[in-house]
């Protein structure tokens, strides 16, 4: 039988990306699988789909940054309490250099890619760090792959990275996504299922066959 699959949509704006993504990189639960990052331009995806950021809504804003800290809370992902500063920042350039990272690589070879998101997501949701900026983020880049693969990036967001990203937004829409976390997910017999949502971790391991501890946060998920 074939490996468990997950393929994780991403923008490094959303707050329950950065947690599914930590948990699916560092929880047990999930080391078995093969796991495929796909960054995306939320802002793109919403306008597709004709969906509103919760932050726009009346009493939706302050109920889900309440949530963002619980849900983090619950499955020990570090996040501070507060919003980053001009919350939420235009993360287009950043996932064009995302995309132009993941495409000069390939999606069979995303080891610099998830370097690069692990940095992005600490950076902006741990350290409050303004990653949207050109300066800021290209220290980043250049810090954690070096300064010609950073500048070779850089090179390439506004051309095969737009194009990359584009694609990838498409993508996520055809599988059906409007919001994020996204994950659309292949069991061990070939099964395809997608689910929404930190929430529903839980039932992505259900899905997957996949033993799921029966203390800690996870009672929450269960």
């Amino acid at each position: 039988m074939s490996r468990n699959k997950i393929t994780l949509y991403v923008d490094t704006v959303s707050p329950f990306a950065y947690i599914a993504y930590y948990v699916l990189r560092h929880h047990a639960v999930f080391q078995s699988c093969d796991i495929t990052y796909v960054p995306i331009f939320l802002g793109g995806l919403m306008k597709a789909c004709g969906n509103t950021a919760p932050i726009n809504i009346t009493n939706k804003k302050s109920w889900i940054n309440h949530n963002r800290q619980l849900w983090a809370e619950t499955l020990q992902v570090p996040i501070k309490k507060e919003l980053p500063a001009n919350f939420p920042p235009m993360t287009l350039g950043i996932m064009r250099q995302l995309a132009a990272l993941d495409e000069a690589d390939g999606r069979g070879r995303q080891q610099r890619l998830v370097q690069a998101l692990d940095a992005m997501f600490h950076d902006f949701w741990v350290e409050h760090r303004e990653t949207h900026k050109a300066e800021v983020l290209h220290s980043l880049l250049d810090r954690v792959l070096g300064s010609e693969t950073a500048a070779s990036v850089a090179a390439e967001a506004g051309n095969k990275g737009k194009v990359a990203l584009l694609r990838n937004t498409d993508e996520a829409f055809a599988a059906g996504a409007f919001g994020l976390p996204w994950m659309v997910c292949t069991n061990a017999a070939g099964n395809v299922e997608s689910f929404w949502g930190v929430d529903h971790l839980g039932q992505v391991a259900s899905f997957l066959g996949l033993e799921r501890p029966k203390a800690g946060g996870w009672k929450a998920l269960l």
